[in-house]
């Protein structure tokens, strides 16, 4: 018979003290309960690939920041509209995730559509991606400062944050340099010519990343942080082979890197939070002769940011980062809802099949000790 303890004011966990209204320990088996947690940073896709990938983010997360680069770019508020009643007729009956849109920032953006952008209520954020960067993003910016300039100084007006996929892409830079690069070459100088931009920083890979958005206006600059980047090094590409599924840009980093990020995580810094960038691709576009960069975890992210936290004796600090950072970054309510993270170890699927294909997960095949269910 399992026994619930409760304790009158505190739980211990090794390392650190927990408040008891999050933890609970039912004999062996440890259960957390935090407010619903965002997803800042996803690839939805669209057609038939969105009705397939949607269920997983909101059966765990409340809403979700949705990246813009899909076929043809998203490049105003009206088609950001259009694609967003494309993601609610594809949530399954009785969902309430709600996705918060974005823009694909391009050479020809004009500050126009960042004042429709901010009228529709329906767009949070403008995405750059520097041409050629990653998936989708040809129709990226070729040159921020000479072409985006006016436009960047409409949305410091209209309080609108540039979400920035952080790396260079000329191919004289090593490719575990172009992030570092990108913020010596184009991110401090940004901000020291607009300081009162609101920038965040998505899926950082390095310890030059944390060190310069720990070295900015809090309130100002934050980052978003996968599941990969804090729980896989550079090695993962490679052992026993080539690895396609581990595979994603930025590409992981060192060690050393892994570590520091996963410091400044679980750090209780505000700066930092959520962002799965679960990027979903047909196995066999993953598994051919030019793979596609991206790593599926949306239905594994919340378990593997549980884990992240409980080696680094930092539970305390999840719900901060997977909960409250996000929203307070975006001036948003918090969630009211709860989610419930328990230690019930599962084995994740080797894929997800579907008519068009079959998608693999991060960890396929693999048990992963923390399950993610809504209170």
């Amino acid at each position: 018979m399992i026994k619930t303890l409760v304790l009158p004011c505190k739980t211990f966990l090794p390392g650190k003290l927990v408040r008891s209204n999050q933890v609970k320990c039912k004999g062996i088996r440890m259960e957390l309960t935090i407010a619903r947690p965002d997803d800042w940073h996803l690839h939805l896709r669209d057609g038939d690939l969105l009705k397939a990938v949607i269920p997983h983010s909101a059966n765990h997360f409340g809403r979700a920041i949705v990246m813009p680069n899909v076929k043809p770019p998203v490049t105003t508020t009206a088609a950001a509209v259009a694609y967003r009643e494309s993601i609610l007729s594809a949530l399954p009956a009785g969902s309430d995730f709600t996705p918060l849109m974005t823009l694909y920032l391009t050479d020809t953006t004009s500050p126009n559509e960042i004042k429709l952008a901010r009228k529709s209520g329906a767009v949070f954020g403008v995405k750059l991606y520097p041409a050629g960067a990653t998936t989708n993003s040809q129709d990226g910016v070729t040159d921020l400062f000479g072409k985006c300039l006016p436009v960047l100084e409409q949305m410091v007006e209209q309080n609108m944050p540039l979400l920035v996929h952080g790396e260079v892409t000329n191919p004289d830079v090593d490719v575990f340099d172009r992030e570092k690069v990108f913020i010596e070459t184009i991110l401090q100088p940004l901000i020291q010519r607009l300081p009162l931009l609101k920038v965040v920083m998505e899926h950082i890979t390095t310890a030059d990343a944390v060190r310069f958005v720990e070295s900015c206006k809090e309130g100002f600059v934050a980052a978003t942080v996968t599941p990969q980047h804090l729980l896989l090094n550079r090695n993962a590409i490679f052992q026993g082979g080539l690895q396609p599924h581990n595979y994603c840009l930025p590409v992981l980093k060192r060690e050393i890197h892994r570590q520091t990020i996963v410091s400044a995580v679980t750090s209780g810094s505000k700066r930092f939070f959520l962002g799965t960038d679960s990027a979903p691709h047909d196995r066999r576009n993953k598994e051919c002769p030019c793979g596609c960069a991206g790593i599926y975890n949306s239905p594994v992210a919340l378990s593997a940011y549980a884990k992240v936290f409980e080696e680094a004796g930092a539970l305390d600090k999840l719900e901060a980062f997977a909960s409250f950072n996000g929203p307070d970054f975006y001036g948003l309510p918090r969630n009211s809802t709860k989610i419930k993270l328990g230690k019930n170890p599962w084995k994740v699927p080797d894929s997800y099949s579907f008519s068009f294909g079959e998608i693999v997960p991060m960890f396929a095949g693999k048990t992963l000790d923390w399950k993610a269910s809504l209170n």
